[in-house]
């Protein structure tokens, strides 16, 4: 894959069809390596991934998009992020042993999915997404067909060390954009898992719609970034009570919070506490994110 870590969007010179192709390696190892996940958890966030990645790449504003899959058996959570940097962070919650070819739907037991965007300014919105189709990418086609009314096809694909994702989506406009859609749809859907992993995106273009009139527009980084901090971190203990934390500090001598994303420690004491329930609740030290 020679397009690793981009992403790129695809122009169709004369129709109201969108595209874009994402691919990630160091951004996806990167993003599990202090994890210990099973090849079929680390093979469902790379998907969900990639999906972040292309579903983001359209944001308008500063922010990030969520997407966040729950279900009610042995895995309860599957969660990736992706910010207008295109900066991914991505972790799972499961118990117990997993079959190693379960597909998506499978892992997830009367499950339920969203799409949060998440705004720095302003009010953040939440799409429910239907569990409707065997794999993340025809839930989403699902979840766009129905609530925004929008023709969508996705492609999601990860192994051990890559993953990589293809939207195509109509444009909100006139014209004739659904006649349009049969053809490039159709064509869109040759595409096979391996050629999505493994081709760069010039060629996989060409693969695709060579007799169209289409180009990529230059590729944007993509890179694994948590966005944690100290302040963060101090401020989610505001969950529990003073007297709780009192008590963990009174018994440990600290208070310990580890990001759950890239497993970065905090240590607070006695003073940081105070200062949480303090009238100015600041807290000391660095902010800075990694």
């Amino acid at each position: 894959m020679s397009n690793s870590d981009q992403i790129q969007r695809i122009l169709f010179d004369e129709l109201d069809i969108r595209g874009v192709l994402v691919g990630l390696e160091a951004s996806y190892q990167k993003a599990l390596e202090k994890h210990n996940y099973p090849q079929v958890i680390r093979r469902v966030l790379g998907e969900m991934m990639a999906a972040a990645s292309v579903l983001s790449s359209n944001l308008k504003f500063d922010g990030r998009l969520i997407l966040q899959a729950q279900g009610e058996g042995a895995v309860s959570l599957l969660m990736a992020e992706c910010n207008h940097n295109q900066d991914l962070r991505a972790i799972a919650r499961f118990d117990g042993e997993l079959p190693e070819d379960a597909s998506f739907i499978e892992l997830l037991e009367k499950g339920r999915m969203a799409i949060t965007i998440d705004p720095e300014k302003g009010q953040r919105y939440q799409g429910v997404v239907p569990l409707e189709g065997d794999t993340l990418g025809k839930c989403l086609e699902a979840y766009f067909g129905q609530s925004e009314q929008l023709p969508t096809q996705m492609h999601f694909v990860a192994d051990d060390t890559h993953a990589a994702g293809f939207l195509l989506q109509v444009l909100p406009a006139e014209g004739t954009a659904a006649e349009d859609w049969t053809r490039i749809s159709h064509l869109a859907s040759t595409l096979k898992d391996q050629e999505l992993l493994t081709l760069d995106n010039e060629t996989l273009l060409y693969r695709l719609f060579h007799e169209e009139k289409c180009r990529l527009y230059e590729a944007d980084a993509v890179q694994f970034n948590c966005d944690c901090s100290r302040e963060r971190s101090l401020h989610s203990l505001k969950f529990m009570t003073k007297e709780e934390l009192q008590g963990i500090l009174n018994e440990q001598g600290n208070i310990d919070v580890s990001c759950q994303f890239c497993s970065e420690q905090y240590h607070f004491d006695q003073a940081d506490l105070d200062l949480l329930f303090s009238d100015t609740a600041d807290a000391p030290g660095s902010d800075a994110v990694h």
